[in-house]
């Protein structure tokens, strides 16, 4: 598997809760290297989407690999993220974050939206989703800007998201584990970035 499994950060980390950097210096190995690391962890911790400050990087960076209903595959990143709602339409389901190990919770999101920014050579990006798409940018776009869907809950709700987690977390961090270990040793092979 090209790039390593990072730490995810968890709820309460101060680089979870702050707008991250833009990315400025582009074309870099460190750059690509960030975005390897970064589908690596993804795919460890079992999740659709990752930023950079779930792993430890002040930097407004996202990954992405998911598969929506139709059984159409997305796989991408997107550097210095800017969301646009393009319908009022919304949905309602269950979403969770790889930084609150564990618990999802019920949450409104518009179900039309755009993106846009630059890829890691700096080169415009500007993408159109719906559905299961345009949830998981919006919630990592989020990320970005210091903001986890936890925050967008009611108080009732995420404290009862909270006390899940607690009770969950040491489960889902062995699994984790687990899978990583299963990962160094039959690599997984994943798209180009």
């Amino acid at each position: 598997m090209r790039g390593r499994a990072l730490r995810v950060t968890e709820i309460g980390e101060s680089v979870l809760h702050e707008r991250c950097a833009d990315v400025t210096a582009f074309g870099t190995e460190e750059l690509a290297s960030l975005v390897d690391d970064m589908f690596a962890t993804m795919l460890v911790a079992e999740g659709v989407g990752l930023a950079a400050n779930q792993v430890g990087v002040d930097l407004r960076l996202f990954v992405y690999d998911l598969t929506d209903s139709d059984g159409t595959r997305y796989v991408g990143h997107v550097a210095n993220p800017e969301v646009e709602v393009t319908s009022a339409e919304t949905e309602e389901i269950e979403e969770g974050c790889l930084s609150v190990p564990g618990p999802g919770a019920e949450l409104f999101r518009p179900l039309d939206v755009r993106v846009r920014g630059v890829d890691i050579t700096g080169a415009p990006v500007e993408l159109t989703a719906h559905g299961y798409l345009a949830r998981c940018f919006q919630h990592e776009t989020d990320h970005t800007n210091g903001r986890l869907y936890v925050d967008l809950l009611s108080k009732r709700v995420r404290k009862r998201v909270l006390r899940d987690m607690e009770d969950l977390r040491e489960e889902v961090l062995e699994r984790r584990d687990s899978v990583s270990r299963v990962h160094e040793k039959e690599p997984a092979v994943y798209p180009d970035r």
